[in-house]
């Protein structure tokens, strides 16, 4: 099990960047693929990236694609999502989110075991 703190949220006007950060505590984390997901107001959870274990592997929505970048440094116990070309309707609450045992980076919340408290991203208009 992995305890997981997000960072980097905040205000920021379309066309902007934020950079979230995850910090993980356990030694699990090196062996877990790692995923980002996000909540808006009124909807369901999605899946916004993943990366696998050691980085070999990452996959991401179609909405983000070309615009988010996760990267990881097991060195550090960190995973970060880097997000560009913000707009509005990437207004969210952010999730980290854990999972053991899978090679590819999972896609789906229930495949995920260990989750952070989430960090809130507003984009003004």
């Amino acid at each position: 099990q992995v305890q997981l703190v997000e960072s980097g949220g905040g205000l920021v006007q379309a066309g902007g960047s934020l950079r979230l950060s995850c910090a993980a505590s356990g030694r699990a984390f090196s062996s877990y693929a790692m995923g980002w997901f996000r909540q808006a107001p009124g909807k369901e959870r999605e899946f916004v990236a993943g990366i696998s274990w050691n980085g070999g592997n990452t996959h991401y929505a179609d909405p983000v694609k070309g615009r988010f970048t996760i990267s990881r440094d097991n060195a550090k116990n960190r995973v970060t999502l880097k997000m560009n070309s913000l707009n509005p309707e990437d207004t969210a609450i952010y999730y980290c989110a854990g999972a053991a045992g899978y090679g590819v980076p999972p896609t789906r919340g229930h495949e995920y075991r260990d989750w952070g408290q989430g960090t809130q991203v507003t984009v003004s208009s």
